[in-house]
């Protein structure tokens, strides 16, 4: 068992990319959209939620246009707080805008193999390996489910791949991959036996679920029904907008926001009319594509900006974010990497993103690498450290200890220095060495992470599932597949 223990908290250093005056003409243009435009939900129990509360329904398009009122009351019964909570109760986290957690990213279907080096498929042992390894890592905090179980039956995978982690982790759980109705219930079913039942559930939610909007300005059916029966259990529960500059949302960055608001908004309120005081959270991985191809690009200035923008709009809607951050475009662990990863992690943590993810992903989430893993924690523990800023007091003026070693001396052996020496931060993976023994030894920070990796693989074992449970979570998995 591993405590999550650089998780970024009351930070002195502050960002603001959004000013009140500009939150609210987004806020103003998200609400004309929703009720002018309308926002597809091609999920019927969705349309009779809205019809109910007085929506306009056009069911042949599955489109609910909603008056601001409707969409702002909505809002307004959103709790802005709540615990994230884990299979190991010391490792619970506060939602309360006061933390950044880090977590993995999710739904890759490729890895870098961590003894080939080869890229290959990915299967359900790599999501307990990769579980296993987070659990380890203490800058990581909770699980996005890091890559896709394709050895396992679609319709439940989503499920084997929860057990993996559990069976792997003690932290807190979150999935983007259930899909539907039937796989919510089940889901459900399997996260109230690891709480001790449903009320307990209710209490301690030790898995959270996240699911994707369609863009522009729509939602996947099952994916509604899904996050409708989360709620209804106490699930905390997102909407992540990955609109794109360019194809899936407007050119403009404002533009892009708006859209992707409009669809986390809508989302949002459909869930508190359906259960008022469900706990919620916004999520947003938007981003511009490549004017050259197309492609979703996984980083750039668009993208950093994007991370501090959103924060903005969720503490505008008091909800805690889920952002998409690290998860680079670059095709390994390489300069590429390093500064898009550190700028979108820095951009999101300096506004207090509550929740990271991103952190071990290649190619814009499309390839775990473990390497990849490694340095993005680094990145984190760096940021983690930029941002607690600057200490000043009579005990780190240090007034007593300059008298004492005076001009022309060295403050080495000095008590003060011994006693605050661990505050300065040593890093794993910058490469210090003289450059002469750099230049005979050959390996670099990737060398380094891969055997950080492996050696935790080869030693950490997690606090085990009862064996009864274990039985209990593949019971109900199996009764899906029949």
């Amino acid at each position: 068992m591993t405590r999550a223990i650089t998780s970024i908290s009351q930070p002195k250093l502050r960002l603001e990319v959004l000013t009140p005056e500009e939150v609210q003409k987004i806020h103003a243009a998200t609400l004309r959209i929703i009720e002018t435009v309308g926002v597809r939900f091609p999920s019927v129990r969705a349309l009779e939620v809205w019809a109910a509360h007085g929506a306009e329904v056009d069911r042949d398009r599955q489109v609910v246009r909603a008056r601001p009122e409707l969409i702002e009351a909505a809002l307004k019964t959103c709790p802005p707080a709540y615990p994230l909570a884990a299979r190991d109760p010391s490792q619970d986290l506060a939602l309360d805008g006061n933390h950044v957690y880090l977590g993995t990213d999710g739904c890759g279907v490729e890895v870098i193999d961590l003894h080939s080096g080869k890229r290959r498929s990915t299967v359900l042992q790599d999501v307990g390996e990769i579980a296993r390894l987070a659990d380890a890592t203490p800058e990581v905090a909770f699980h996005w489910v890091p890559v896709s179980a394709q050895d396992q039956p679609p319709e439940t995978r989503g499920l084997h791949e929860i057990q993996a982690i559990w069976e792997n982790s003690t932290k807190h759980v979150q999935t983007e991959s259930i899909y539907n109705a039937r796989e919510a219930q089940a889901a459900i079913e399997m996260a109230a036996l690891i709480a001790g039942g449903r009320e307990a559930l209710r209490k301690r939610p030790v898995l959270s679920l996240m699911q994707c909007t369609a863009s522009p300005l729509g939602h996947d059916g099952g994916s509604l029904d899904a996050a409708l029966l989360a709620a209804e259990a106490g699930l905390p529960t997102g909407f992540m907008t990955m609109a794109a500059n360019l194809t899936t949302g407007p050119a403009t960055m404002a533009g892009n926001l708006a859209v992707g608001n409009a669809e986390v908004v809508a989302g949002t309120a459909l869930l508190q009319l359906a259960s008022p005081g469900a706990p919620v959270f916004y999520a947003a991985a938007q981003t511009a594509s490549d004017l050259r191809t197309g492609a979703y690009t996984g980083g750039g200035p668009e993208d950093f900006l994007y991370g501090a923008a959103t924060n903005a709009l969720a503490d505008f809607y008091a909800i805690p974010l889920s952002m998409g951050s690290f998860a680079t475009g670059a095709k390994e662990p390489n300069w590429q990497a390093g500064i898009e990863n550190s700028l979108s992690t820095f951009m999101a943590s300096v506004v207090m993103s509550d929740m990271l993810l991103g952190c071990g992903f290649l190619h814009g989430s499309r390839i775990w690498s473990y390497a990849e893993m490694m340095l993005d924690c680094e990145i984190f523990a760096i940021v983690h450290k930029m941002m607690q800023g600057i200490l000043v007091n009579d005990e780190t003026l240090a007034l007593e200890a300059i008298a004492a070693v005076g001009p022309g001396g060295n403050f080495l052996t000095h008590k003060h220095t011994r006693q605050h020496m661990r505050d300065v931060f040593l890093p794993q993976f910058m490469d210090r060495r003289p450059y002469n023994e750099w230049e005979a030894r050959g390996d670099d920070a990737r060398d380094w992470a891969l055997e950080k990796a492996r050696a935790t693989l080869a030693r950490h074992q997690p606090d085990p599932l009862d064996p009864r449970l274990s039985a209990e979570l593949a019971r109900i998995t199996a009764s899906l597949e029949a």
